[in-house]
């Protein structure tokens, strides 16, 4: 069986989430598909081992999604995404009762993205 599961996030506007997902958080664009000019996008996009499908067709999931991603090192991604002074977002980091260490953002159609690391370090 595989071990693969790709999400889907729902998207309604293509610069606003190139501009979120590709110059923000750094991922890349790996195909765009439409079936005629004018017509709903959808993308894949990734960064490391994630793969997102990023979509303008209505139905095919709802917007307020969340998703949560394993991130070996939560610092020097927070870091890398604070530097970048996007005037949308700047994340903080929680330290979780359970121990969990997350950084929780959205994206600009709702859909939330919690990226987090097992242990919370000693700093």
């Amino acid at each position: 069986m595989s071990q693969q599961v790709t999400p889907i996030f729902r998207m309604f506007d293509e610069q606003k989430a190139k501009e979120y997902y590709l110059d923000f958080l750094g991922f890349q664009l790996d195909w765009e598909h439409r079936f005629e000019e004018n017509f709903p996008l959808y993308m894949q996009i990734s960064r490391d081992q994630l793969i997102l499908h990023l979509s303008e067709h209505y139905g095919d999931c709802s917007p307020g999604s969340a998703i949560r991603i394993s991130i070996p090192d939560l610092d020097v991604f927070h870091e890398a995404l604070l530097a970048k002074q996007y005037k949308y977002s700047r994340p903080g980091i929680e330290n979780t009762p359970w121990e969990i260490r997350e950084m929780n953002l959205t994206d600009p159609f709702g859909n939330r993205l919690v990226f987090y690391e097992e242990r919370m370090s000693e700093s």
